[in-house]
């Protein structure tokens, strides 16, 4: 009776060395990375980045709600430009075009600014005027969707800029003498290279993408202008025939 205790004490040390080694052999834990613990491991170069991809939905989003039809051409307007210029009341159309926003509006505001100052002029001169102006308000959509197509470019030179970053700071580390933290080292760097170059591809992609669809919106935006413009300008032809 007395070698109970002693087996028990025994029993209990064996469990508590078995929990022990069954411990030490179990894997490591691994921790969840969120996602903003991955933006930082990008560096410095994230932060560029990051302001590029608010611009790029800032863009995206006022072009979806500003290049539409009405931002060139309005049934109301061509309606009343129509009967003003079949009255040959070219003043009326100009007050009624410097209220109106639409860019055949700022056409024939530009083009009937210059008749009314020159009366002499002939409707060869008219008509290159329009076609000035009407190339300005193409030239001035296009431009607007450039801005996308400049982030698609830059972002994913950046991502590169911040692969180059982050593979010298590896080569660095591994240059360098210190050995106990150089894994941990090294692999931050090669993380800094690839969040950087994934990010820029990340923003760059959808920003070329919105730029294509933009493009053809624009296209056809232009398109519907010069119809309008050349149905105007048709309408003023038979105005100065008459003179």
């Amino acid at each position: 009776m007395r070698s109970l205790p002693a087996a028990f004490a025994t029993l209990a040390t064996l469990l508590t060395a078995a929990t022990a080694r069954a411990q030490e052999t179990l894997p490591p834990v691994r921790e969840e990375i969120s996602l903003w613990q991955v933006v930082l491991s990008g560096g410095p170069v994230m932060i560029p980045l990051g302001v590029l991809s608010v611009v790029a939905v800032m863009l995206i989003l006022v072009y979806l709600f500003t290049m539409r039809r009405s931002a060139v051409v309005t049934k109301r307007y061509m309606t009343t430009a129509d009967a003003l210029l079949r009255k040959r009341d070219y003043l009326g159309l100009l007050a009624i075009s410097n209220r109106h926003r639409e860019a055949v509006a700022r056409v024939m505001q530009r083009t009937l600014d210059f008749v009314t100052q020159h009366p002499e002029a002939t409707f060869a001169d008219a008509r290159e005027i329009a076609e000035t102006e009407g190339t300005r308000q193409a030239a001035a959509l296009n431009q607007r969707i450039t801005y996308l197509a400049d982030i698609g470019t830059i972002a994913p030179m950046l991502g590169l800029f911040g692969t180059v970053l982050g593979m010298i700071k590896s080569f660095s580390v591994v240059a360098s003498g210190i050995v106990a933290s150089r894994p941990i080292m090294l692999a931050e760097g090669v993380s800094e290279a690839l969040v950087t170059t994934a990010t820029g591809l990340v923003i760059g992609i959808p920003a070329m993408a919105a730029y294509s669809f933009f493009r053809g919106r624009t296209q056809s935006l232009i398109a519907e202008l010069e119809a309008a413009s050349t149905q105007l300008m048709a309408l003023m032809s038979v105005a100065f025939t008459r003179k």
